[in-house]
């Protein structure tokens, strides 16, 4: 039903008029019932549980024994002319895309909730090859209010993330079969519920939130597609699901997922995608299948700023809503490739545009000097001799005893003692960090990650301030237009990453760090054999809960022109 509300003193009015477009329309229009999916003029809708019933004596026919569409058209109008239901009709097909005009007959939809707070899976399917079916419930149901300001916002989530009544796989068949449905939503995804967004699915993940190229890491389940240039390229990961379906459905509006060691910013890298890793503790990660306890964090993909930023603003509340802007703009020259190549040339006239903005002129940085002539007393001059193994021992060995320990107990209480399949990636993680000092090993690099923090945020580049809320924002380029095949033969892995750059800033500092989409570089496909486009962006980062100023600003940014939303497909910017 689309949409509902009816006051009681235009009650004869509405009547006679669902009665006149049902009767005049039901001819024209096909409806096939495929048990829980119907078919409108050619486009399948899914219809659930009953919401409501229409006595009438109008109809005697069996015809109206089922379910049929129907419209209930809600209007302050005191008479209906045929010019306004015209007028009407119009607006709901331009502005919504569930609608149309067979709706101007009959129909009754559900959205995917079990009525009790919790969730159940789509009971039905659309027929076609190596497909899924996603319902999406209509727009025009939804407007957002102070108290529901995501009213309406089609959300799908990482499967990592616990929903009511849904099982979690974390990328594994046999976790998946292993562990029953939920029976509680993770209180970060409830809240986005409680704001008024809507949960249409879960998505792709790699296994167990880690780091995997595909196509040969990905074993247990296949790696989502870019939409991006040609279509084999990697999605990034691993919130690899949630990336690339906010880069390819246009009906999909926001998408969340987590960012432990570049697991948002890497997907919104490469399918040129806004989207963040906050600060650390920005949301309550219960209910999620852990990376990592020190360093996991949510984030949230959008195709444009405004869209963002309501969504950030809901969801990330202890955080206090700068709206002044730093007037320093650290910039880190040896990071930024050059002004001759393609990606070069766009990132330069885009910190120009920053620079103009902000009335700033952008400040020469390099961390590893500045590290060697601040850094503690006690610590090394080279800032990679403190924190080379840093991030692999603490998502190794925190991954190892909080997830891979439990899960191959249980698996194995319930199969005769046998052990799980599991990807190679985590395989090698978790074996990588055994072998290399396991929990005595953990303790000296959270000692380590907490050396840098301190440092940055006292003496490095990631100081705050009372009025702008940090005292400058730190920029980096974060893709530059490169290629990664999805079709190469890759060696083995041999370890988890090591070593420092500037995306692990954010990752030991626990400060927020997000990927904006600049421009699209051109690149010469080995797979079509013609020239096609990858995402530019850029990172923004700031001191510790500095989210919403960061995001404040990014708004602005778009507005003023100098950023614009994406498209999705294999054009960010179609011609």
């Amino acid at each position: 039903m689309a949409p509902g509300g009816l006051g009681s003193s235009l009650w004869r009015v509405y009547t006679s008029l669902l009665l006149f477009l049902a009767v005049s329309t039901i001819s024209a229009t096909s409806t096939i019932d495929n048990g829980k999916l119907f078919t409108v003029n050619s486009i399948n809708y899914y219809s659930g549980d009953v919401v409501s019933r229409i006595v009438t004596t109008y109809f005697d026919s069996p015809r109206f024994d089922a379910i049929v569409p129907m419209t209930v058209i809600r209007t302050e109008e005191a008479l209906l002319t045929a010019e306004i239901i015209k007028e009407i009709v119009s607006n709901y097909s331009t502005t919504d895309d569930v609608f149309q005009t067979g709706f101007l007959e009959a129909f009754t939809e559900a959205a995917l909730s079990d009525g009790a707070g919790g969730f159940k899976p789509l009971p039905a399917t659309s027929s076609g090859a190596m497909t899924k079916s996603v319902a999406v419930p209509s727009r025009l149901y939804y407007t957002p209010t102070s108290t529901k300001p995501l009213a309406g916002l089609r959300l799908g989530v990482k499967d990592i993330f616990d929903l009511k009544g849904l099982r979690t796989s974390g990328g594994n068949r046999a976790f998946y079969d292993l562990y029953p449905p939920r029976n509680t939503t993770g209180p970060a995804l409830q809240m986005l519920v409680d704001a008024g967004a809507i949960i249409v699915g879960k998505m792709g993940t790699v296994q167990f939130a880690n780091g995997d190229n595909p196509t040969a890491d990905w074993v247990d389940f296949h790696c989502p597609f870019n939409p991006r240039g040609d279509g084999y390229q990697s999605p990034g990961g691993s919130s690899s699901g949630p990336g690339a379906g906010i880069a390819s459905y246009d009906w999909l509006d926001i998408a969340v997922g987590s960012d432990t060691g570049g697991s948002m910013r890497n997907p919104g890298g490469l399918q040129g995608v806004f989207a963040n890793r906050p600060s650390t503790g920005a949301v309550s990660l219960d209910n999620v299948l852990p990376l990592c306890h020190e360093l996991d964090t949510a984030g949230v993909f959008a195709r444009d700023a405004a869209t963002w930023s309501r969504v950030m603003h809901a969801w990330y509340q202890n955080f206090t809503n700068y709206r002044d802007y730093p007037k320093r703009l650290f910039y880190p020259n040896s990071s930024f490739p050059s002004s001759n190549t393609a990606s070069g040339a766009l990132l330069e006239e885009f910190v120009v545009k920053v620079e103009d903005f902000l009335g700033t002129k952008r400040e020469f940085v390099d961390i590893a000097s500045h590290w060697e002539k601040s850094h503690p007393s006690d610590t090394p001059s080279n800032i990679t001799d403190l924190l080379n193994t840093t991030y692999a021992v603490l998502v190794s060995v925190d991954q190892y005893r909080s997830l891979s320990l439990p899960f191959y107990a249980d698996y194995a209480a319930k199969h005769d003692g046998r052990r799980p399949f599991v990807n190679p990636g985590p395989l090698l993680r978790w074996a990588w960090g055994q072998n290399n000092g396991g929990d005595a090993a953990y303790g000296e690099a959270l000692k380590n990650k907490t050396i840098f923090k301190d440092w940055w945020g006292s003496d490095g580049y990631g100081k705050a301030d009372e009025k702008t809320c940090s005292e400058g924002i730190y920029i980096y380029p974060y893709s530059k237009g490169q290629t990664q095949y999805r079709n190469t033969y890759f060696d083995a892995p041999s370890g988890p990453p090591m070593g420092f750059k500037d995306g692990r800033v954010a990752i030991l500092a626990g400060t927020p760090d997000l990927v904006v989409p600049v421009g699209e570089a051109p690149y010469y496909s080995t797979v079509s054999l013609k020239t096609e486009f990858m995402p530019v962006t850029m990172s923004f980062g700031a001191a510790r809960g500095c989210d919403l100023m960061l995001v404040n600003l990014i708004q602005d940014l778009e507005q003023a022109g100098i950023l614009k939303p994406v498209s999705t497909g294999q054009r960010m910017y179609p011609a």
